[in-house]
């Protein structure tokens, strides 16, 4: 009995996505039902509960914040890989080569400054890939100052990201040279080398609330995430992820999203790659 699933009612549904949607942003369908049901159920019987209504009053009345935590957790999904969407990291290269030869921003001791954000990091394998794309491209990025903020709802993930270790399955499909980029460990996983894990600041953030960084920053990872919000609450994060790039920097999304670029500042140029534009470009749009 213990390990069998609890029934979920219609109306205590609606009041659990009611609160992922206001504390997270997360629109939950009809069709995620189960989901919630084979998430929660062993969180429930945790505290000795005995329905998803008790365990929402719970949450409204009694819950530690370690607890709706906990909750937010259970509901975010984390699917991603090394080099998912290559095509990404093959413009981030060229953009960058860029950058190297023109530096927009002067940093740390008056060096060259580039700052990038992966927004919804999961469990690391977008920010590590930007980091060893990078600088496996352009070894002169040691000499800059060079930092991957990464950050996501799910205070699990970035504990696990923050780690930099993986099993070695992580590596299937991956060419040669991306392979070589990893540490071989005893036990048979993979880690991300020091100097590239000294790149990244893993911070939890809701992109709900606010956000503790200041811009401008170079490029945007936010691959992913914004499929699980409704149209009204990913429009107010793009016009956000806006105000911390300046002019001509870049906006890279999931190959499912798609935003309304030009109303937003925004041109589409490649394959769910944006580019901000210049104020006075957009007035004339």
């Amino acid at each position: 009995m213990a390990d069998e699933e609890l029934a979920l009612s219609a109306k205590e549904f609606d009041k659990i996505r009611d609160r992922i949607y206001k504390i997270a942003g997360i629109s939950l369908g009809d069709s995620k039902r189960v989901l919630v049901v084979s998430r929660l159920t062993k969180i429930v019987r945790a505290k000795n509960l005995n329905s998803f209504d008790a365990y929402v009053d719970f949450l409204d009345k009694g819950a530690s914040k370690e607890d709706k935590q906990i909750f937010v957790n259970a509901l975010t999904t984390n699917l991603t890989r090394f080099y998912r969407e290559d095509h990404h990291f093959d413009h981030l290269l060229k953009y960058v080569g860029k950058l190297i030869a023109n530096p927009r921003h002067t940093g740390i001791k008056g060096r060259p400054r580039l700052r990038i954000w992966s927004a919804g990091c999961s469990t690391g394998q977008e920010p590590y890939t930007i980091a060893m794309a990078l600088m496996g491209q352009f070894p002169q990025l040691k000499n800059w100052d060079f930092k991957i903020l990464a950050t996501d709802v799910d205070t699990d993930v970035i504990a696990k990201a923050a780690t930099g270790i993986y099993p070695a399955t992580e590596m299937d499909g991956l060419s040669k040279t991306q392979a070589a980029m990893f540490e071989k460990m005893p036990d048979g996983n993979i880690r991300i080398p020091a100097p590239l894990r000294n790149l990244m600041t893993f911070k939890p953030l809701n992109l709900m609330l606010g956000w503790p960084l200041k811009g401008p920053l170079d490029a945007i990872f936010c691959r992913n995430v914004t499929i699980y919000f409704d149209k009204p609450t990913q429009i107010k994060v793009f016009q956000r992820f806006s105000q911390l790039l300046p002019d001509d920097a870049y906006l890279y999304i999931g190959h499912s999203e798609n935003m309304q670029a030009a109303s937003m500042g925004f041109t589409l140029e490649g394959k769910t790659v944006y580019r901000k534009l210049a104020q006075e470009n957009v007035r004339a749009g």
